[in-house]
């Protein structure tokens, strides 16, 4: 009922997009003349706090060697709102070339926060200092994060995430036996956009438009408008005929072999340049303008293919391709 089957995994880029941001923060313990003997990654790993602390009062046994390791950090997807403020128009539509006669298209995504909190927990204050001002600089109070959001579309976005807060605990109280927890809470906003269902269409190649001088819906048409792509060269070198004799970049009358299947106006190509056939003189001789569709007039010697630009190089141009237009236009009583 909702339409085609889509997933195109953002939410979870997004979260392992955030967690990636986190994963190599460092402590570092020095020596009185300030040289460094120890350094640890500090472990990342995604989950509530909860789990965390949970685990920590498990241990009563401050001296066991596989205790959970600290300082530790923490984060988890907290929340998902809808962003009205960045509300794009529901209409709009994306298109990307599929190779050379097919296209992509994609309606406009919706926008979304995705919210997230991370836990830095730690044994001392030292700690939680060196671990914060490594965070805290980079968030100003975004920090903006690239993904590659629809993989089909190749669609890449700067997601901004935001710091929207920072809360600080330090656990002082119970006896002497409990372990002391330094505890940060720092809270993040995701600003990113989910994607609907990737389409698949053939290029367009004719537009029509109907006019009427009524603006009744029922008016009856008077005129109508047509236009499809036109090849600007030849794409199937078809080889139509040969040059009889060499040509220079200002001859303006070109002498070829056969010239029944090339109908006046009309356009060749010869080499890199094309010509519109004005006339057809005997014997096999063509009159033509010189240096058309962009093309610069140049020599050619004799034996060299002429091409004729016809209908069936119009059928194989792709949407990558630089192409005119050929209009229609009729009229109606």
């Amino acid at each position: 009922m909702l339409g085609a089957y889509t997933y195109n995994k953002i939410i979870r880029k997004c979260v392992i997009g955030f967690g990636t941001l986190f994963n190599n923060i460092e402590v570092r313990k020095e020596n009185k003349d300030g040289s460094v003997y120890s350094r640890m990654k500090v472990p990342l790993a995604y989950g509530p706090r909860q789990k965390f602390l949970a685990r920590l009062e498990q241990q009563a046994d401050l001296n066991l060697k596989v205790a959970i390791t600290l300082p530790r950090l923490s984060f988890e997807m907290t929340g998902i709102s809808y962003d009205s403020g960045r509300k794009l128009s529901p209409i709009t539509m994306s298109l990307k070339a599929d190779g050379a006669n097919a296209v992509k298209k994609q309606m406009t995504p919706v926008p979304y926060n995705i919210d997230f909190e991370l836990n830095c927990i730690s044994k001392t204050n030292d700690e939680t200092l060196e671990i914060m001002e490594q965070i805290l600089p980079v968030f100003q109070p975004s920090y903006q994060m690239t993904i590659k959001l629809v993989d089909d579309m190749k669609d890449y976005r700067d997601i901004p995430i935001i710091l929207n807060s920072v809360s600080y605990s330090d656990d002082y109280e119970g006896t002497f036996d409990d372990r002391k927890i330094t505890l940060v809470t720092m809270q993040f906003t995701c600003k990113t956009y989910i994607f609907g269902p990737v389409g698949t269409q053939g290029p367009i190649k004719k537009a029509k438009v109907d006019i009427a001088t009524d603006s009744k819906l029922t008016a009856t048409r008077q005129i109508a408008y047509q236009v499809t792509p036109k090849a600007l060269t030849d794409k199937n070198k078809d080889g139509t005929t040969e040059l009889a004799g060499a040509i220079t970049a200002r001859n303006l009358t070109v002498e070829v072999l056969d010239y029944s299947n090339i109908p006046t106006q009309s356009y060749v190509e010869i080499g890199n340049e094309v010509m519109y056939v004005k006339s057809k003189t005997s014997p096999n001789k063509l009159s033509v303008r010189r240096a058309q569709n962009g093309t610069t007039a140049a020599a050619a010697v004799s034996g060299t293919p002429v091409d004729l630009i016809d209908a069936t190089d119009d059928a194989l141009l792709t949407s990558g391709d630089d192409f005119g237009f050929s209009e229609t236009t009729a009229y109606y009583e």
